[in-house]
């Protein structure tokens, strides 16, 4: 099993459905979403862990969401551009954050130490993590979701 990084910019692409999709991670413990994961992107493999960084402009930047693959890539028509395509997975969110309401795993903790190595920017959505920084990550993400009691529960 890999670990993907993919993007989210609320300037490009506002998530209008994000406080019920918050509601139904809380009920159910898992959210069903389609995200793009960058045209170059064909390796990720259903099973495969995700995490959702929040990029853009504004404030905060982070680390808002983890979960599953539940497809391969597929292509699809492009969510800005009805004339092109893009690459698309399924993806189960069993951790969501309103990056506006409640603390996330900033970008500036992640560049700290080791996982500094780690591109939390990239260009495109659906790149590999490390796999020499996964365990790290996973661990500091429990550590952040127990510490800041967030109102999940991390697996």
């Amino acid at each position: 099993m890999k670990t993907h990084l993919l993007l989210w910019d609320p300037k490009k692409w506002p998530w209008a459905t994000l406080e019920q999709d918050i509601e139904q991670v809380n009920l159910t413990g898992r959210c069903l979403q389609i995200w793009g994961c960058g045209n170059s992107t064909k390796s990720i493999q259903a099973g495969d862990r995700v995490f959702l960084m929040k990029i853009g402009e504004e404030d905060p930047k982070g680390i808002v969401a983890s979960g599953f693959a539940s497809s391969t890539p597929y292509k699809d028509e492009h969510w800005n551009d009805k004339n092109k395509t893009a690459n698309y997975i399924k993806v189960e969110f069993d951790v969501l954050l309103n990056p506006y309401k409640e603390p996330i795993l900033t970008l500036d903790i992640l560049n700290a130490g080791n996982l500094a190595a780690q591109d939390w920017t990239p260009q495109s959505s659906g790149n590999s993590i490390n796999p020499a920084l996964v365990d790290e990550l996973e661990a500091l993400w429990f550590e952040f979701l127990t510490t800041a009691k967030i109102r999940h529960n991390p697996a």
